[in-house]
């Protein structure tokens, strides 16, 4: 198998998972009747999809690097490994909310790191980017992750308090 067609894959995946979180706060929302009472944790994963998608089509625009296969496309950052990376770090930091078993929790963080490591080295190794677009791609995913979990830490505290004042009554 070729390593476009892997990295293509595991972005897929990526997404997929996105698109299941995306069902369950749909999910919640209806069920609970109102879109405060969706995981805060689901409700901002939104977030950094944004931001990743205004990031995208800056490069696009105004093109730091391109491939070097030669196409001449802009490459920087490489949109598979901001992409991935960043999806699976939301994932990694809500874990523990939806599984409980240390075990499980253990094997699914072990699977992303292997699946992030996979999209780094198939870019570079399908000769689509350079070692500095995955750098980059890398550096977009930390910031967005930590954009999400500083966010998702703010809600899920109103969250509580809003719990604790309707308890108190």
């Amino acid at each position: 198998m070729q390593w476009e067609t892997i990295t293509n894959i595991i972005l897929i995946s990526a997404l997929i998972t996105v698109g299941f979180f995306a069902v369950l706060g749909l999910y919640q929302w209806v069920t609970r009747k109102s879109l405060k009472k969706v995981d805060p944790e689901i409700l901002w994963m939104p977030l950094p999809l944004l931001l990743m998608t205004i990031v995208y089509f800056i490069f696009i625009f105004f093109p730091v690097a391109t491939r070097p296969n030669g196409s001449g496309e802009s490459s920087f950052p490489s949109t598979h490994v901001m992409v991935v990376t960043t999806i699976y770090f939301m994932i990694t930091i809500i874990i523990p909310k939806y599984i409980k078993s240390t075990a499980i929790q253990i094997a699914l963080e072990f699977i992303i790191v292997i699946f992030i490591s996979l999209t780094c080295t198939g870019r570079i190794m399908a000769e689509l980017h350079s070692l500095w677009d995955v750098i980059g791609g890398i550096i977009f995913a930390f910031i967005f992750s930590e954009i999400y979990y500083l966010a998702y830490r703010k809600g899920k505290k109103k969250n509580a308090k809003r719990v604790y004042q309707n308890h108190k009554r």
